[in-house]
C-alpha cells in the first residue's frame, strides 16, 4: 500500500491505494498523525510513500476541493458489509453543493428506521470526499458528527456552495 500527502485549504490530505484503488483518504493537521492513523487501521499492510503513483488521485481529489471537479469517480479498495455501499452509494449521488439527512438517506434506501445505522456507516467512512459523508446533516439542518472535524465539515459545504 502507497500513500502520499499534500497541503490543501484543509490542512492536509491524505490519499493511501493498492493496486485495486483508494483505501484511504483522511484530512488532518499533521502528516506524522495521518500516517500513524492509516498504520493502526491497516497493521498487516506494508505501508510506503509514493507521490507518483498516486499523483492523478490526488490532483483529482485537490481540483474536487477547489470546485473544478465536482464529482468524484475515482476507484475504491475498501472492506464494506452490504449496508454500508448502500449507504455510500446514496452518498456519492448526492449533487456537490447539496445536503441530505441521515432520516432521508435511511429513506431512499427503503429503511427508514435505520437512521443510526445509516449514521454509523457516514462515521466509519474511510475515503474523505470520495463518499461524500459531510453532505449528511442532521433533520435540523445541525451538521452532526464528522470523522475529520466538525469545522471542516463546515468548510467543506461552505465551499461546495461558493462553487456553484
Amino acid at each position: 500500500m502507497c500513500f502520499s500527502t499534500a497541503s490543501c485549504s484543509l490542512g492536509l490530505l491524505l490519499v493511501a491505494a493498492t493496486p485495486k484503488g483508494l483505501c484511504s483518504v483522511a484530512l488532518g493537521d499533521s502528516q506524522e498523525k495521518l500516517v500513524a492513523a492509516l498504520r493502526q487501521d491497516f497493521p498487516a499492510a506494508n505501508i510506503h510513500a509514493d507521490d507518483s503513483n498516486l499523483q492523478a488521485w490526488s490532483s483529482s481529489l485537490l481540483r474536487h476541493l477547489a470546485g473544478q471537479e465536482p464529482r468524484l469517480d475515482l476507484p475504491l479498495d475498501i472492506p464494506a458489509t452490504a449496508f454500508q455501499w448502500r449507504v455510500w452509494q446514496i452518498l456519492r449521488s448526492i449533487n456537490y453543493g447539496d445536503t441530505r439527512s441521515y432520516s432521508q438517506v435511511a429513506e431512499m434506501m427503503g429503511q427508514p428506521q435505520a437512521v443510526r445505522a445509516v449514521a454509523r456507516a457516514c462515521a466509519t467512512n474511510p475515503v474523505a470526499l470520495v463518499v461524500p459523508c459531510h453532505r449528511v446533516v442532521r433533520s435540523d439542518g445541525s451538521l452532526g458528527g464528522f470523522r475529520w472535524g466538525l469545522e471542516r465539515k463546515q468548510a467543506l459545504l461552505a465551499q461546495e456552495r461558493q462553487y456553484l
